[in-house]
């Protein structure tokens, strides 16, 4: 039963709380899924079978002790029926946060989990596979969140609790600190709550908290209590203020609850805290005036970037490039496997010269392969000429912005040889910030050349905010305050320091160092700062001493007294995984051994470690162990691309199906998106004469094709329309050296010169080395290729005396994840999802089918809420869908037009 979930989760159909900043959802399922079809009988029965489990208590309680914040969520539930069900607590939580703890009481007994090794968890896991136990990877992530979730078998009429702890430290970004719950409740509770205390010795500057969600009425449950140095926050709502209307069961909690806040600055030190022997140094001053900068944009204007991710970079270039202050002086590199400039040397961002590099960004078009090693060269070459010329400010801060989509495969095409590059050239005399467009790039190659170069990296999600992405990343970065910051201690008092020097400090953000005092009874040591600022060097110097928490708040008994020493634990590891990316094999090996050792004595879920909790024993069936794991951004990008979870450990043989949605293609030809990150669909049709050739998936990286021929009626109706379908279907996989020709009488088959015919007249299966077919008669085959993805196209029988309707062919996409990034086609496009947004719904032609605005790859388009069949469980009625209809052959939502995706012939590429 474990592995029913994936489906559930991401087809939309998680019905309880779900809390981000710890979020949290509980669902329940009775039943085990046979196949594809088994877990979509599961997705109808929970809508009946729901209510058998009550979640009678939600709460996020947090505590923050100076940006140090401890995060505890406890779920309860019921099992109200009279049989055992299977309970689910999933919790979405920040991707900067460590899992510390995590425990379920099930009638008075603990099960606690308890962090591992990552590699003997793995084997612990493997193992209970391969006895027959049900096991299953609990980790996913999304843009900023990461996803725990656990399952157990819960008896009749008996209670669950689960306990999740994490902890983080709180980034202060353009000016304040920020904690966010997700709340999708989807049902009432009894008993929901949000509570957040927060201490901070510096004293409270400002505070907000609020929700997406909270309607006039709701405001007043918000309670805040703020005072000089501590605040208290919470949002409580009973059950009648849960609901959308009086005596109905809706919920108004949807969305997303903040609260933000910032603490007192002070034009010195700033603030050290010393406790139990650990000390932490937050370093923020105020009112500092801002260097200037020497900047160079680095845009990818290669073929990968064609369409809506170049619009939006042009669009951020032109709002980044009037943020420009008149003294700084910047730079513009355009790259594909060729370099040009828009000017061969930095020029000052008069505005003049920021009006007329914004008529340039207006003009570039797209066009070849990426050469990253040479563009990056390039604007080193400009900031190095700029300085040996004295063109720029002596008292400067230089950067270069690289903008990139893709992997470097023109020019230098080496990995390490480029970073290598990169490094020698910089010499630590600039900093490299990249942005990275979407799930193509590689993330890791960006993120290491960046660290190497005392920048970082940033992931550019594909959407219609990406150009409000870009810009946000620029305001952290466009206003320098000091350079080369150098925080001194004494080294005799003080010793496994986190990192003290630093190439920047922006406005609005902070430096944070931490570390352990040789002597545990110290209370005071000196502590010195130096820095370049505008015009003179920032030099200050103090003296740190220990303030009492008991004294600060006596009428607090202080949850974690230990927090600075688990906040230089956060802090140390952190660096040192950073490390092992980036230094020689002997510090990555050091760094990973170090990172290890200090995960497992402070209990941190990190990527080298694994939570495992263990299942109480059942009935029904043995249950082995669940294993939480922390992703890196590489293992994170993966996941984002093959579905939202990591295939290769899954243990079920249906897994796959329940990874990613199912796209089709059915009827007249009607085209089905599923999309279970926005619990949404889209669909569209496609017009066009009986007899023309669609591609629908095309993977190049795979090897595999499915074009779609379509047919018309016997003739036309009276009302004049002329309905087309798709009577026949083409699939290669090259790889695999297989073929198949679909049509409404039968199914050839040809591999390595051999051929078969099945007919849909009988039932009968044909098993391969490379491939099985599954012909189920009258209704449906399943095609299923090793290693990759399964296609069932359906048969849809016509009376044969029918005056104008003939059998007809759908289409429909299982295992999506498993195909490439590149996959395209006008299913294929859809298959790794695609953004949008829904605004401003009004009345339609038709009451029940309301029109309204949906952005979407930089477009506004008029979309009208409907439904389409989908037939796989139903041949004859179908099962309506409820969609957003795209109308004009998909206009706007496909890239191009609908004729860009006709080809010549069954098995043709053009």
């Amino acid at each position: 039963m474990s592995g029913v979930w994936t489906v559930l989760l991401l087809l939309g159909c998680v019905f309880l709380p779900a809390l981000s900043h710890g979020a949290l959802v509980i669902s329940q399922d009775d039943s085990t899924p046979q196949g594809s079809d088994g877990a979509t009988r599961l997705l109808k029965k929970r809508s009946t079978d729901n209510a058998e489990v009550e979640v009678y208590s939600v709460k996020v309680d947090c505590k923050v002790a100076s940006r140090f914040a401890h995060t505890v969520i406890t779920s309860s539930a019921l099992n109200k029926a009279n049989s055992s069900q299977e309970v689910f607590f999933e919790v979405d939580l920040p991707k900067t946060a460590f899992i510390t703890n995590f425990s379920m009481e099930i009638e008075g007994q603990t099960y606690t989990g308890e962090v591992k090794e990552k590699e003997k968890a793995k084997k612990q896991y493997q193992k209970a596979v391969s006895t027959g136990q049900t096991a299953g990877l609990v980790k996913a992530s999304g843009r900023k969140m990461e996803k725990f979730t656990v399952s157990v078998n819960i008896a009749a009429n008996s209670n669950v609790t689960f306990i999740l702890t994490h902890e983080e430290l709180l980034q202060r970004k353009l000016g304040q600190y920020e904690i966010m719950t997700r709340v999708k409740p989807k049902q009432l509770v009894q008993h929901f709550e949000i509570v957040a205390d927060i201490y901070e010795p510096q004293g409270i500057a400002f505070l907000e908290a609020y929700g997406t969600f909270i309607s006039n009425e709701l405001l007043p449950l918000v309670e805040k209590t703020v005072s000089d140095k501590k605040a208290h926050i919470s949002f409580c709502p009973t059950l009648d203020q849960q609901r959308k209307c009086l005596g109905c069961e809706g919920t108004l909690i949807d969305g997303d609850f903040f609260i933000k806040y910032d603490v007192n600055r002070a034009e010195t030190i700033g603030d050290i805290q010393i406790v139990n022997g650990y000390f932490v140094h937050f370093f923020a001053p105020s009112d500092l005036p801002r260097v200037p900068k020497n900047v160079v944009f680095v845009i990818d204007r290669s073929g990968s970037m064609r369409g809506i991710k170049m619009k939006q970079t042009k669009d951020a270039m032109l709002a980044i490039l009037n943020d420009l202050a008149e003294d700084d002086y910047f730079g513009i590199v355009l790259f594909d496997s060729s370099i040009s400039t828009w000017k061969e040397s930095l020029t000052k961002a008069t505005k003049e010269n920021v009006s007329e590099a914004q008529q340039f960004i207006q003009g570039i078009t797209d066009l070849g392969t990426t050469n990253i090693n040479d563009a990056v060269m390039k604007a080193v070459d400009m900031i190095m000429k700029g300085k040996r010329d004295k063109k720029v400010p002596e008292r400067s801060v230089s950067m270069v912005i690289l903008m990139t989509d893709g992997m470097p495969n023109s020019g230098e095409s080496s990995v390490p040889q480029i970073q290598e590059n990169v490094l020698l050239a910089m010499g630590g005399n600039m900093t490299l910030f990249c942005l990275g467009f979407g799930d193509d790039v590689d993330y890791s190659f960006l993120d290491v050349m960046s660290r190497q170069n005392k920048g970082l990296a940033r992931r550019i999600y594909e959407g219609s905010d990406a150009t409000v992405q870009l810009q946000g990343f620029y305001e952290e970065v466009a206003s320098p305050l000091l350079s080369e910051v150098d925080l001194r201690y004494p080294d005799n008092l003080v010793n496994s320091l986190t990192t003290s020097h630093y190439k920047q400090l922006f406005n609005g953000s902070e430096i944070v160092v931490a570390g352990r005092l040789t002597d545990y009874s110290l209370d005071n040591f000196l502590v010195e700062v130096f820095a370049h600022g505008f015009e003179e060097d920032f030099i200050v110097k103090g003296q740190a001493s220990a303030q009492e928490w008991d004294i600060l708040y006596p009428e607090q008994e202080y949850i974690f007294g230990d927090y600075t020493e688990r906040l230089w634990a956060y802090l140390t590891i952190q660096e040192l995984l950073s490390k092992r990316e980036t230094g020689t094999a002997e510090e990555k090996g050091n760094a990973t051994a170090q990172a290890l050792e200090m995960s497992l004595q402070y209990s941190f879920v990190t990527p080298l470690t694994s939570m495992v909790v263990t299942k109480p024993e059942t009935d029904e069936e043995p249950e082995g162990p669940l294993i939480a794991d922390k992703l890196t951004e590489d293992e994170r990008q993966k996941a984002q691309r093959f579905g939202h979870f990591v295939p290769q450990l899954m243990s079920n043989a249906w897994t796959h199906s329940r990874i990613s949605p199912t796209n089709f293609v059915d009827g007249d030809p009607h085209f089905m998106i599923e999309l279970p990150e926005q619990e949404d669909a889209l669909c569209f049709n496609i017009d066009d004469r009986p007899g023309t050739i669609f591609n629908l998936v095309r993977d190049q990286l795979a090897g595999i094709l499915v074009n779609g021929q379509t047919i018309g009626d016997k003739k036309v109706a009276p009302d004049g329309k002329v309905n087309t379908y798709f009577g026949r279907f083409g699939i290669i996989h090259q790889g695999l050296g297989v073929r198949l020709e679909v049509t409404t009488h039968d199914i050839t088959v040809s591999q390595d010169g051999k051929q078969a015919k099945l007919f849909w007249s009988d039932t009968t299966s044909l098993k391969g080395a490379n491939m099985d077919l599954q012909v189920t008669k009258d209704r449906s085959l399943t095609v299923t290729l090793r290693d990759s993805v399964r296609f069932v196209v359906i048969l849809h029988k016509v009376w044969k005396q029918h005056p104008y309707h003939q059998d007809y062919l759908g289409f429909y996409t299982l295992d999506s994840h498993l195909l490439s990034p590149s996959v395209h086609g006008l299913l294929g496009q859809f298959y790794h999802g695609v953004q949008f947004e829904v605004k401003d719904m009004r009345p339609g032609e038709v009451p029940e089918k309301p029109d309204a605005t949906m952005l979407v790859k930089g477009q506004e388009l008029t979309v009208t809420r409907g439904w389409q069949r989908d037939f796989r469980w139903d041949v004859k009625n179908g099962e309506n869908i409820p969609c957003w209809f795209i109308h004009s052959n998909g206009n706007g939502l496909i890239d191009g037009n609908h004729t860009d995706y006709i080809m010549s012939g069954l098995f043709k590429t053009v």
